[in-house]
C-alpha cells in the first residue's frame, strides 16, 4: 500500500470534511459475516481487535470502534492520521503509520481486518500473506467500496441529468493505468486471488443522503483519480471543478452550492474468512 495521493494538509483536511463513512447496513453485514465464523464464541471473545487498513482520516475506523475493544487505523499518509486523531471519538481507537503489506501484530492476533475504498492499492500476495499470518483462525477479511459509475443524483425533476453530468466528469478524470479502476470493476480481481476458501461477495447496499451540491464535488476532489489528474494539470482540474458545479446548478436552476441534493450511493463487500484448521 504505497500510494501518496493523500499526503498533504490540504488534501488530509479534505477528505476529513468532505468523505463520507460506509453506511451502517455495510458494517452490520460485515459483523454478521464475522459472527458467523464465530458462531461458538461469545460475542467479546470475537470482538476484541479490528484493523482498519488504508482509514485514511478514520470514518470506518470509527464506525467499528464501539464493537471491538480496540480498533487500530493504518494509514501510509502522517497528514491522514492527523486529521483522523484531531476528532474526538472512541478512546479504544489507536492510529498508526505502516501498509497493508507490513502489519504489526502478531500472528494469530485479530479478529478482523477492514479496507474502505483502499484495497486496490494493495499488493494481493503480500496483502494476504500478512492477513494470513496476523488473523485469527476464523477472523476475517472484509474490503468495502462503491463504483462511481453506479452513483446517483436526484433534485426535484432532473436527476438523470444531473446524474450524467457527475459521469462524464468521473469519465474524464478516470486514468484506467491506474489501481483504482480495480474498484469500479468492484474488486472482481482481489476477490479471486483472495486464498481463503470461505469468501463472498454482498452487493447492493443502497445508501441515499441529502447533502449540498458542495459536499457531493467536494467529495470528488477527495478522490485519488482527481488528485492524480490535478496532478498532471492543475488548472484543468480547477476548471473542470467549477465547471461542473456551474452545470449541475444551472441544471437544477439553484444559485448557491449549497443547495441541498439527493444522492445514492451503491456499496459492496469482499469478505473472506481464515480457516479455522
Amino acid at each position: 500500500m504505497t500510494c501518496q495521493v493523500f499526503v498533504g494538509e490540504d488534501i488530509s483536511s479534505n477528505y476529513q470534511k468532505y468523505r463520507f463513512r460506509a453506511p451502517d447496513e455495510v458494517r452490520d453485514t460485515v459483523l454478521q459475516f464475522l459472527d458467523e465464523k464465530y458462531i461458538n464464541i461469545s460475542r467479546r471473545q470475537s470482538h476484541v481487535l479490528a484493523v482498519d487498513l488504508g482509514c485514511g482520516t478514520g470514518q470506518t475506523t470509527r464506525l467499528l470502534a464501539p464493537h471491538f475493544q480496540e480498533v487500530v487505523g493504518i494509514d501510509v499518509s502522517e497528514t491522514q492520521l492527523e486529521q483522523a486523531r484531531a476528532v474526538l471519538s472512541c478512546p479504544d481507537i489507536t492510529y498508526r503509520k505502516g501498509t497493508a503489506e507490513d502489519l504489526p501484530f502478531p500472528d494469530g492476533s485479530v479478529d478482523l481486518i477492514t479496507a474502505s475504498s483502499a484495497a486496490h492499492y494493495f499488493d494481493e500476495s503480500k496483502f494476504m500473506a500478512e492477513a494470513n499470518r496476523v488473523l485469527k483462525p476464523g477472523g476475517c477479511i472484509a474490503l468495502i467500496d462503491f463504483p462511481l459509475q453506479k452513483m446517483r443524483l436526484h433534485y426535484r425533476d432532473c436527476g438523470e441529468r444531473l446524474t450524467d453530468i457527475f459521469h462524464q466528469v468521473s469519465q474524464e478524470i478516470t486514468d484506467t493505468s491506474i489501481p483504482v479502476v480495480k474498484s469500479e470493476n468492484m474488486l472482481e480481481d482481489f476477490f479471486s486471488a483472495i486464498s481463503f476458501p470461505d469468501k463472498q461477495r454482498a452487493e447492493g447496499i443502497l445508501e441515499k443522503s441529502t447533502t449540498s451540491v458542495r459536499k457531493v464535488l467536494g467529495s470528488v476532489k477527495t478522490s485519488s483519480m482527481f488528485q492524480i489528474y490535478k496532478g498532471k494539470d492543475a488548472q484543468r482540474a480547477e476548471e473542470l471543478f467549477l465547471d461542473t458545479q456551474k452545470r449541475l446548478l444551472q441544471e437544477m436552476k439553484a444559485t448557491s452550492p449549497d443547495t441541498e441534493i439527493e444522492w445514492t450511493l451503491e456499496y459492496y463487500c469482499v469478505m473472506a474468512s481464515k480457516p479455522k484448521q
